[in-house]
């Protein structure tokens, strides 16, 4: 199965109705959503481990003294899509997220200061000004610490920065409240607010972990597996 298919064709139109949760009223998953088969395939072919790990020394943070695990925040000097381009990271996922998009003068194309999201969590459309940016924020759809504590804590540290700047993979932009409240969750914890999504978040969060051969934990197995069942 082509698992970029229906990943890019879901980023722009995701604010209709969605997935419905096992003992509540079906709705109809958003547009670009996976298929109910589709997620088995790809629940077929994550490894499952019973629980998360925690084996320490997972520091986001690039001030001295800090370990900066996954590299500077949106750097550009990275190996993946988009890498090497003269634009950072952010700027990118907002360039081929929004719809209408504006670019401050000068920044050749770089700067994204207007658009409108489809919001692939809420359902919602949202306004973008860089005047506001934190309206907008760039979700880790497999979280970060999640991803160390999982598997990343091994990898090379190019790997990791890839990882962190996956502009096919691994990036959302979304409501920046919701992606707050979404922190560090994974899908045990937590599920979009809009249950026309989680379909599509289900696909999204799958793709990321077969991609980069991250695990489920048992916990979170369970939880996708109850989205699928609600799939068409």
């Amino acid at each position: 199965m082509d698992i970029r298919r229906w990943v890019v064709g879901g980023l722009v139109a995701l604010c209709a109705a969605g997935c419905g949760q096992l003992g509540v009223t079906p709705v109809a998953p958003a547009p670009g959503s996976p298929t109910r088969v589709e997620l088995a395939r790809l629940l077929a072919g994550v490894r499952v481990v019973p629980d998360r790990p925690h084996p320490g020394g997972y520091d986001r943070g690039c001030q001295a003294g800090q370990g900066c695990v996954f590299g500077q925040a949106w750097t550009d000097d990275n190996d993946g899509p988009g890498g090497h381009d003269g634009c950072d990271t952010r700027n990118n996922v907002l360039a081929k997220q929004l719809v209408g998009v504006s670019f401050r003068p000068g920044t050749r194309d770089c700067v994204v200061v207007g658009g409108m999201l489809n919001d692939p969590y809420t359902g919602k459309r949202i306004p973008f000004k860089k005047a506001a940016a934190n309206d907008v924020q760039i979700d880790h759809v497999y979280p970060l610490a999640a991803a160390w504590d999982l598997g990343a804590a091994g990898w090379p540290p190019e790997r990791r920065i890839r990882f962190a700047n996956d502009l096919d993979f691994t990036l959302l932009a979304t409501d920046g409240r919701t992606n707050e409240a979404k922190g560090d969750k994974t899908p045990a914890e937590w599920l979009p607010p809009a249950r026309a999504n989680h379909c599509f978040y289900a696909g999204k969060y799958l793709t990321v972990a077969a991609q980069y051969q991250l695990p489920l934990t048992e916990a979170d197995s369970t939880a996708l597996q109850g989205v699928a069942r609600t799939c068409p």
